[in-house]
C-alpha cells in the first residue's frame, strides 16, 4: 500500500472529494485506485474563516512500483510502513517465577496486558480498589467531602488517567509504533473506532471505566492475577541488591524476581520507602499553578469563528506557552474542552485540582491548568524528595484558604490580575465540587508563580480572544502536573542500582499522560520478557 500525507480539503468538502484528491495527486484514473483508508485526520484552524482538513491516507493502486518511482522525490508519497505489533518473546509452558506489576494506571495496565499476551501470567498489585468501587469513593469525596486516601482520583484501577479528558496523544518519540498497539487495545476494549484516525483522540471518563474493566478481564483470562487494596511496603533485596520479593500490606510476602514499578506520580509514601531502602532517585522539574475556566462557547468562537459547533471540529482546545521576563515559563496543561475541574486530593488536609471531560465534551466550561515550570536547583534544593514537600506545603495552603473542608480557593481572572481578592462569582460558573471559596490565590503559591501567571494571561489573550476576560475563574492549586522525582533506570529499563526493579511510567519520570504511559508500559514489559528469556 501507499501512504499519502498532507492531503488538504475544505472543512465542508463533499463525500467524493477525498477520492478526487487522490486521483489528482497521483494523476491516475479511477480504475487504477483499488481502495483507500483514512489513517489520520486533522485540521488547520489558523485561519478560522477557511479551516482545512488534513488527511493521511493509505491507498491500494494497480501500479504501485511505477508510482513510487514517479514520486520518488515527493515526501508525501511513500510505502505504508508496517505498524503492526510484534511480540518479542513467548513465555515457556512452565514459569520459574511470575513477573509482578505494581500499580494499575495506564502504564501498569499495558505492562500487565503485554506480559499476559506473551504468556507470562503477571501478578498485579494495586493499592486502590477496582475501578467501579473506586469511582463510588471518588464521587463520594466530591459530593460529601469523605476522602479515602487509598481510593480516589490518584489511586485505584485505571490510575489518574481514568478521571481526565482521556487524551491519547503526546509528543513522545514512538519509532516502533507502540502507540498504535495502545489504540488498538483500547478500541478492542470499547473505545470509539475514531481514535485510530483523529489527530487528537480522546475517550473520557465514563468510557474509560468500562474499558479498564474489559482489559482486566482479558488479563485474567490469560492467566494474570490481581490483588487490589494491597500496598507494597518494602523491597526484599539480597546482598547484591537484587529483587527477591516484596513485603506487602497486611504482613503478606510475595517472592518474585522481576518487578515493574508503575506507581503513578502521587505515591509519595512509596517514593519515601524506596528512597530509604537505597533505590537511586533524583529530583526532577515539575510545574505548579491553577486551573482556569472559561465558557466553552467563547473558546470555540475564538478558535473556529463561524465554524464553531461543526461536529467534525468538536469542542475547541488550545495549547499556550509564554516565556516570562523573569526566566520562568508558563504554559497550559491538560486542557479539558467541555469539562469540569475536579478535586484530586489523595492525602487528608490537602487540596489539589485536576481536569476531567466526558467523551461528549458537552459541559458548559472549558478548563486547563495554567502552570509555571519549577526546578529542583532553583526552587526545592535538598534531598530528592524535596519536591514532594513543596507540593504538600502548597496543597495545605490551598486547604486552609478553601475553608478546611476540601473546598478549593478561587479568584476571578480580573481580580487576580489586579491583585485584589474576589468577593462574588461572575459569568463563568465554577464546576469544581465539593465547592469553592473566593479569595486571593496569591496567598497559596510562591510569589514567582503569581508574577509569572499575571504576565502570561494577557499574553495568552493575544492568542485566544477572551482568555483574560475578567469574569473567568482561577481555582487552586494544581501541583500534580508530573512526578517530582525520577527513579533512574539503565538502557535495559532496570533501576540503575537494584536488579530486577523496572521503574516505569509517569511516577518514575518516564511518561506524561495516558498514551505515553501505555507506550512505556509496553517497552518495560518487553524488557522484562527478554530478561526472563535470557536467564532461563
Amino acid at each position: 500500500m501507499l501512504r499519502l500525507t498532507d492531503i488538504k480539503l475544505p472543512l465542508d468538502h463533499d463525500e467524493h472529494a477525498i477520492e478526487q484528491a487522490i486521483l489528482g495527486k497521483l494523476n491516475i484514473s479511477k480504475s487504477q485506485l483499488l481502495s483507500f483508508d483514512m489513517f489520520k485526520r486533522g485540521y488547520d484552524a489558523r485561519n478560522n474563516r477557511n479551516i482545512m482538513l488534513i488527511y493521511t491516507l493509505d491507498i491500494e493502486v494497480t501500479d504501485q512500483e511505477n508510482l513510487l518511482a514517479e514520486f520518488t522525490n515527493d515526501p508525501h508519497v511513500r510505502l505504508t510502513p508496517d505498524m503492526s505489533y510484534k511480540f518479542v518473546a513467548q513465555a515457556p509452558a512452565q514459569l520459574s517465577h511470575r513477573p509482578v506489576v505494581v500499580g494499575l494506571g495506564p502504564c501498569g495496565l499495558f505492562a500487565a496486558l503485554i506480559l499476559a499476551q506473551m504468556g507470562f501470567k503477571p501478578i498485579i498489585i494495586e493499592r486502590g480498589k477496582e475501578v467501579r468501587e473506586r469511582t463510588k469513593d471518588t464521587f463520594g469525596f466530591w459530593r460529601k467531602q469523605a476522602l479515602n486516601p487509598e481510593s480516589n482520583v490518584q489511586f485505584g484501577e485505571g490510575g489518574a488517567g481514568t478521571f481526565s479528558d482521556g487524551k491519547l496523544y503526546s509528543q513522545v518519540k514512538d519509532r516502533k509504533h507502540y502507540g498504535r498497539k495502545v489504540l488498538h487495545e483500547f478500541v478492542a476494549a470499547g473505545a470509539p473506532a475514531e481514535i485510530m484516525y483523529v489527530s487528537k483522540p480522546h475517550i473520557g471518563t465514563f468510557k474509560l471505566v468500562n474499558m479498564v474493566e474489559k482489559m482486566r478481564k482479558e488479563i485474567i483470562a490469560l492467566g494474570g492475577e490481581f490483588r487490589f487494596s494491597t500496598k507494597v511496603e518494602k523491597l526484599d533485596l539480597n546482598e547484591d541488591k537484587e529483587i527477591q520479593g516484596l513485603h506487602l500490606s497486611g504482613g503478606n510476602y510475595l517472592a518474585c524476581r522481576h518487578v515493574i514499578l508503575a506507581i503513578g506520580h502521587s505515591a509519595r509514601d512509596t517514593f519515601t520507602a524506596l528512597y530509604e531502602q537505597g533505590v537511586y532517585i533524583e529530583a526532577k522539574p515539575f510545574s505548579v499553578g491553577f486551573r482556569i475556566e472559561h465558557e466553552q462557547s467563547m473558546i470555540d468562537e475564538s478558535r473556529f469563528g463561524d465554524n464553531a459547533g461543526n461536529p467534525i471540529l468538536g469542542a475547541a482546545d488550545y495549547k499556550l506557552v509564554h516565556h516570562c521576563k523573569n526566566g520562568r515559563t508558563v504554559y497550559s496543561f491538560c486542557m479539558c474542552p467541555g469539562g469540569t475541574v475536579v478535586a484530586a486530593a489523595s492525602e487528608p488536609g490537602r487540596v489539589v485540582t485536576n481536569g476531567m471531560s466526558q467523551y461528549s465534551r458537552h459541559e458548559r466550561n472549558a478548563n486547563s491548568a495554567i502552570v509555571v515550570g519549577i526546578t529542583p536547583e532553583e526552587d526545592y534544593p535538598g534531598n530528592p524528595l524535596a519536591g514532594i514537600e513543596l507540593q504538600r506545603s502548597l496543597e495545605e495552603l490551598a486547604f486552609s484558604a478553601g475553608g478546611e473542608n476540601y473546598h478549593a480557593p478561587a479568584q476571578l481572572i480580573g481580580d487576580f490580575l489586579a491583585g485584589k481578592a474576589s468577593a462574588e462569582i461572575g459569568g463563568v460558573k465554577p464546576s469544581y465540587t465539593p465547592g469553592i471559596t473566593l479569595g486571593d490565590l496569591s496567598k497559596v503559591v510562591p510569589d514567582y508563580v503569581t508574577k509569572a501567571i499575571r504576565e502570561a494571561i494577557p499574553a495568552f489573550e493575544r492568542q485566544v480572544k477572551g482568555f483574560a476576560k475578567a469574569d473567568g475563574l482561577l481555582t487552586g492549586v494544581e501541583t500534580r502536573t508530573s512526578s517530582p522525582i525520577c527513579i533512574k533506570r539503565d538502557a535495559n529499563y532496570q533501576s540503575v542500582n537494584i536488579k530486577g526493579l523496572y521503574p516505569a511510567g509517569e511516577g518514575a519520570g518516564y511518561a506524561g499522560g495516558i498514551w505515553s504511559a501505555g507506550i512505556d508500559g509496553i517497552r518495560v514489559a518487553e524488557a522484562v520478557a527478554l530478561d526472563y528469556m535470557s536467564t532461563h
